[in-house]
């Protein structure tokens, strides 16, 4: 892998429903569901959903900043999410299912911190926007039957995300 790329970390609740959006984009080299945030080195997907590892679902991306901004995944990121919900993500409840921008660098945090402020700002919601901005931490790889979810699984990956809530939410908050 090139020295030229970057990586992004986003927690969104499920990972599932965080890979394909930026699947789709241009200048993405690999997206890699896992887990972040926490302290127990190399969880399990059973020890992150216990709640005991301080463990979010996430997925980091990694992309080639000549092809696509970071502030571009920032954005599709907001457009995958319920920001306003500090519980989790549609029917996913707790810690692991909360949403964060996890920096890798200090103009990932300004562009993170300047759109989360825009957002809030923007009227677009009645609450403020819960998801946090926090440094990026080690990042464990889920279990394989985990990656790329949409693509070998793709009818149980869309009644899912329709099911939770999420699809519906996406459309009628950004259309």
């Amino acid at each position: 892998m090139s020295d030229a790329f970057k990586k992004a970390t986003f927690a969104g609740g499920c990972f599932w429903c965080m890979v394909k959006p930026f699947d789709e984009e241009d200048g993405i080299e690999e997206i890699i569901s896992g887990y972040t945030g926490g302290e127990k080195p190399n969880p399990t997907y059973q020890e992150v959903c216990s709640e005991t590892t301080g463990h979010r679902e996430a997925v980091q991306i990694t992309y080639d900043p000549e092809k696509v901004d970071y502030e571009d995944l920032v954005e599709l990121f907001w457009k995958q999410i319920d920001p306003t919900d500090p519980g989790g993500q549609f029917h996913d409840r707790g810690h692991s299912y909360t949403t964060a921008i996890y920096f890798h660098d200090e103009d990932q945090k300004k562009i993170a911190e300047r759109s989360k402020r825009i957002l809030n700002e923007s009227g677009k919601f009645h609450k403020p926007v819960a998801t946090e901005i926090l440094p990026a931490k080690p990042f464990y790889k889920a279990e394989n039957y985990h990656q790329d979810y949409h693509r070998k699984n793709p009818s149980h990956y869309a009644m899912y995300r329709k099911g939770s809530g999420r699809e519906d939410y996406i459309k009628g908050t950004w259309g």
